[in-house]
């Protein structure tokens, strides 16, 4: 039975909850499908209704639902469970539209992951202008052709192709009087595969905060599918932002809607909450991930391995980008980026500009 991707994901919602600990029947899944049906429905807060009434949410979880239920939905907000303990914390995740989801994140009881907490900065970067950087320009010419790309199930004519194109076969041969000279021939179209980067813009990576988001910016103009988020205290989806033509006015805007540059430090929970949002962590799925960050985690390092290792499973390679990296004899020692190691595809140079921007540009050679 083949779904539209509005039923298909109308029927996995229940499942959805399930996964969230809710109790949901198959029974109960299918008089949900059925009331969205009848109820026509007329817009989201039908769907949601047919929900509460077909789902029996208990009344002491709807707030836990409707976060969930906007998450699902709208990717607009998420919650963990009910904060029961008293260090727990939230991480939240901004979007550019103005959007904000609050992730749920247990406070971790090293002493240094209520620093990083604390440290956080609310206040706006500036950026300064500068001179256009001629590694800039050299990324922006050469990545449409040397980012790594993947075949689609569409097909394109080709001279040398492994597919029959029967319909071009038999026009040639009416115009040319009913004869067959040569058999027209398609092959799989190759795309762009999707570029995930996330980037450390907490204090420790300062000195490099600037050139990266600026990196971002000339990759996003030459690249086909680039989705960026921003790594500190908070989440932050600067995607829609890189879209700005104008480079200065973008990173400008960029300063304003991520509150967290140059301040604390807490990547494994920034990692959960791109994970723990489902539309985010889509974004991962079969694409090369580039992590541009020195991996200094002042908290419990359990949750950033944990959120590599499922960062890993889903995407197509994932590299990590430290300035550590320079130096030839460089361990990583640090207690989370060792954890996370065994699920890293490659551990690179992410000290300058240019070695960054190499890395981009042989992305596609799996070495």
């Amino acid at each position: 039975m083949n779904l539209s991707d509005p039923v298909r994901s109308l029927a996995a919602f229940p499942n959805y909850l399930r996964q969230q600990g809710f109790t949901v029947s198959p029974d109960q899944t299918i008089g949900f499908l059925d009331a969205v049906g009848v109820l026509g429905p007329r817009g989201i807060d039908d769907i949601r209704s047919a929900a509460l009434a077909l789902l029996a949410i208990p009344n002491d979880r709807r707030p836990e639902f409707d976060a969930l239920f906007r998450a699902y939905f709208l990717g607009e907000l998420i919650a963990g469970p009910p904060a029961i303990e008293r260090g727990d914390i939230e991480t939240d995740a901004i979007e550019d539209a103005g959007g904000e989801i609050d992730v749920a994140v247990r406070d971790h009881p090293d002493a240094f992951g209520s620093a990083a907490a604390a440290a956080e900065r609310l206040s706006r970067r500036q950026f300064m202008p500068v001179v256009e950087d001629a590694e800039l320009a050299r990324l922006t010419r050469l990545a449409p052709s040397r980012l790594p790309r993947r075949l689609s199930r569409r097909l394109e004519a080709a001279s040398h192709g492994q597919k029959l194109d029967l319909r071009r076969t038999l026009r040639a041969a009416v115009r040319q009087g009913g004869e067959t000279l040569t058999l027209a021939t398609r092959r799989r179209r190759k795309l762009q595969r999707r570029i995930l980067m996330l980037i450390d813009v907490s204090g420790s990576m300062k000195e490099r905060t600037d050139w990266t988001l600026r990196l971002a910016h000339a990759l996003a103009s030459a690249a086909d599918r680039l989705e960026v988020f921003t790594l500190g205290t908070r989440l932050t989806r600067i995607t829609p932002v890189l879209a700005i033509r104008d480079r200065q006015r973008a990173l400008s805007r960029i300063g304003g809607l991520a509150a967290d540059i140059d301040g604390g430090t807490r990547l494994g929970d920034a990692l959960q909450a791109f994970l723990n949002v489902p539309r985010y962590a889509s974004f991962a799925r079969g694409a090369a991930v580039v992590v541009v960050s020195d991996g200094l985690e002042r908290g419990d390092p359990v949750p950033m391995a944990d959120a590599v290792r499922r960062l890993s499973r889903g995407a197509w390679r994932l590299n990590w980008l430290t300035p550590l990296a320079a130096d030839d004899e460089f361990d990583p020692r640090t207690r989370a980026l060792a954890l996370a190691l065994p699920y890293i595809d490659k551990l690179g140079d992410g000290s300058q500009i240019a070695s960054v921007s190499d890395h981009m540009l042989t992305l596609a050679e799996r070495r």
